[in-house]
């Protein structure tokens, strides 16, 4: 549906299960994920941060649903979910 690399930014306390919910999320809608990268801080609670590059153009979806679909997910589980698109997420962090 939409010809458009997106980039996935998730924080959360910890757990078994964070990468699988994102992953299968992707999934069930045909976004493939073409580079992630993650890491554990650990100061006092650790906290998993993984951020996710994907291509959404064979996706069943748009970009504005998948951003639905990832809020509705953060409320459920208190794991803080940000897609943005690449052109965006490259404006942002310019330096």
């Amino acid at each position: 549906m939409s010809d458009e690399k997106i980039v996935i930014t998730v924080v959360g306390v910890d757990r078994p299960g964070i990468v699988a919910m994102v992953a299968n999320i992707l999934a069930e809608n045909n976004i493939n994920i073409e580079d992630m990268r993650s890491t554990i801080l650990q100061s006092g609670i650790p906290v998993f941060t993984m951020i996710m590059i994907a291509d959404m153009s064979k996706s069943k979806i748009s970009y504005d649903e998948l951003k639905n679909i990832l809020k509705k997910k953060e409320e459920e589980t208190g794991v803080k979910l940000i897609a943005l698109k690449e052109e965006i997420f490259k404006f942002l962090h310019r330096v």
